[in-house]
């Protein structure tokens, strides 16, 4: 059955396309409108386990000897939505990056079948190994009155730097369930640093200006993740040998799983393929 989200972000999209708020004072009542709306209840959640351990104490050593590189696909199988439209006329700024309504859809299907923006992660197998954050932050842009990309992995205790590209004022919004929300305005060519102190999935990160903008973020305690490419591939390196549970998220046809088995020092692949009829909402 799909479901059909109707919160005060909907009613502000809506605000925004029918008054045609085109200046800045406009654009910043809608901040304040919103600052206190948190996720539509019936918005599509998921909660899984995680394997590993991040955080002080010694952290895992993996033997080069035996590592592995596990590679796979996910495909889609069968045609994607079609996309919607977004009305960005309300802020000049979008609207001078993007004149005529844009087209845009959540599914990204590549020509060759290729399932992009697909979170890949163990459900199981790593036990209680420990693992050191890495000191690089991972990236999450907002250009073009988008968030890019559409899905961020990270460790936990690894910074996430939120970095707006436009011309406009973006105030970046987290809801997540386990962790500490934020609710910041990012101005012009700036950067905002946040860290997530506990592993956790599927977070929606929102801008309250833009009704339109969404991301997710998935906060791990291991390293052994990936995201999936413009091609529907990813990879995983450094992986000790051991039997896991593998599993793939997509946000509207949800999770896959499947058991593998990592030899020492080998390269397996696994492959996985969603069906267009199983979408979520």
């Amino acid at each position: 059955m799909a479901l059909v989200e109707f919160n005060c972000y909907t009613i502000l999209s809506a605000m925004l396309v029918s008054h045609r708020m085109k200046t800045l004072p406009a654009l910043f009542f809608c901040v304040l409108l919103v600052v206190g709306c948190g996720p539509g209840t019936n918005f599509p959640r998921s909660r899984f386990s995680s394997s590993g351990t991040a955080g002080s104490g010694t952290a895992a050593s993996i033997n080069p000897a035996t590592a592995s590189t596990l590679s796979g696909i996910v495909k889609l199988d069968g045609s994607p939505p079609s996309p919607r439209q977004i009305d960005m006329s309300a802020d000049p700024a979008c609207q001078q990056v993007h004149p005529r309504p844009l087209q845009f859809s959540d599914v990204a299907k590549g020509p060759e079948g290729g399932l992009a923006d697909v979170v890949v992660f163990f459900r199981m197998g790593l036990g209680s190994r420990k693992f050191e954050p890495p000191s690089a932050a991972v990236r999450l842009d907002q250009s073009g009155c988008f968030f890019q990309p559409r899905v961020v992995a990270l460790m936990v205790g690894q910074r996430l730097e939120l970095h707006n590209s436009d011309a406009t004022y973006h105030n970046v919004h987290s809801m997540p369930h386990a962790n500490s929300s934020w609710n910041e305005t990012d101005p012009p060519g700036a950067s905002i640093f946040q860290v997530f102190a506990e592993p956790e999935l599927m977070i929606p990160i929102v801008c309250n200006v833009h009704p339109w903008m969404r991301s997710y973020a998935f906060v791990f305690d291991n390293p052994f993740f990936a995201v999936t490419d413009t091609s529907g591939k990813f990879k995983i390196g450094n992986l000790p040998p051991g039997a896991y549970e593998i599993e793939v998220w997509h946000e509207r046809y949800g999770t896959l799983d499947q058991s593998v088995v990592v030899a020492p020092h080998s390269s397996p692949s696994v492959s996985f393929t969603y069906h267009a009829g199983t979408a979520s909402y």
